[in-house]
């Protein structure tokens, strides 16, 4: 008798099992059937109206724009569409798409790189810009300015003894010959600006031929060694497959901050401080709402969460006070104590393409492969 009660319990037990599923079956069904019913009044109550849009192409790392994009959708109300990528395939990318924008605003990418592809922007000059430095604004208004990243060095500090790096100069040495970390300047922004920043500085005459002389050596200096990616360069140094490399002073001291084999050298000879920076694109869907998320960046409290967290210089004329106002945030070197190098952006914007093809050049890069592969 026992075996039949147990039998009759399970024979129960798989009915009623059945009969939920087939419940819910119909229940699904149902459920269905009124969204089909109801689509268009779906559609209008959850999807935001075009003028609650705003469409970002961005250059930054979640790190960077997530907390940012997130605090304006809440305060604004403008629901932010976000697509990453490189500053370079970006822009590319937006050239493509040019005369039927997908996006609004390019969120990212160093203001030189910005000024090369100006005929992609509209200009405009969004409120609060006043509170921006004078020496990181667009006088034509075509890229807006969000940070201030200084070009540094790094070592590892297993590998090497400090005053073993100082400067520029210092890796052109025989001993980091094939050894240092540099990622492809015709695919990342920061890396271009680094490597004018080089030849601005080592160049023995002025002018295009003292730069070419620069890019033989230094692409020689290389070994044939180049990276895919900036954010590459940092871990390259911290687990020592190369002794020192080149990158900005954010990257740097995200990097000492979470404890890798890293130090930082400003350059002796001098160095760039060039801004990444934001720009709207011409023919921008949603202009306006793209215009109000500059005039946010630009703000006082974004300024100071870069400051405070993000390991990045604010471009504000107020940038000393709100650094003050950053509590546990990085004590940064004042930017006179860099030596900041003339980094003309009309006259390098236009020498963009010849010295990325010289770079091609003596780099050995046939046209159309991947460098470094």
């Amino acid at each position: 008798e026992g075996q039949m009660e147990r039998a009759e319990r399970q024979r129960k037990k798989r009915c009623s099992s059945i009969l939920v599923k087939m419940w819910l079956s119909v229940l699904l069904l149902m459920l269905l059937s009124a969204c089909g019913k109801r689509e268009g009044i779906l559609e209008t109550e959850l999807l935001p109206s075009e003028e609650q849009r705003l469409v970002i192409y961005t250059s930054h790392k979640r790190e960077v724009w997530w907390p940012i994009v997130k605090e304006f959708e809440e305060r604004s109300g403008i629901w932010t569409e976000v697509t990453e990528g490189g500053s370079n395939e970006l822009l590319k990318r937006i050239a493509e798409e040019s005369g039927q924008p997908k996006a609004d605003l390019m969120f990212g990418g160093g203001v030189d790189t910005l000024k090369s592809s100006r005929e992609l922007f509209a200009p405009c000059e969004p409120l609060g810009l006043s509170g921006i430095a004078p020496e990181f604004r667009d006088p034509n208004g075509y890229w807006t300015a969000f940070s201030a990243l200084p070009v540094v060095l790094i070592y590892n500090t297993k590998l090497l003894e400090p005053g073993q790096l100082r400067g520029w100069e210092d890796l052109m040495r025989p001993m980091f010959q094939g050894k240092l970390a540099f990622a492809d300047p015709a695919k990342s922004g920061s890396n271009f600006t680094a490597l004018v920043t080089l030849c601005r500085v080592l160049a023995k005459q002025p002018g295009p031929d003292g730069e070419r002389e620069v890019l033989k050596d230094f692409a020689a200096q290389l070994g044939g060694v180049l990276l895919d990616n900036s954010g590459d360069v940092m871990s390259t140094v911290a687990d020592g497959k190369a002794l020192a490399g080149i990158t900005l002073e954010e990257s740097a001291l995200k990097g000492i901050a979470a404890g890798k084999n890293i130090a930082l050298v400003y350059p002796a000879e001098g160095t760039s401080v060039i801004p990444d920076g934001s720009a709207v694109l011409r023919g921008a869907r949603h202009r306006e709402n793209a215009e109000r998320f500059l005039e946010f960046v630009s703000g006082e409290d974004v300024q100071r969460l870069l400051q405070r967290r993000l390991c990045r210089r604010s471009v504000r004329k107020d940038a000393a006070r709100l650094l003050e106002q950053a509590e546990g945030g990085v004590a940064f070197p004042a930017l006179q104590e860099l030596h900041p190098i003339n980094y003309d952006l009309e006259e390098i914007s236009m020498e963009r393409d010849a010295l990325l093809m010289s770079w091609e050049f003596y780099f050995g890069t046939p046209e159309g492969e991947e460098a470094g592969q």
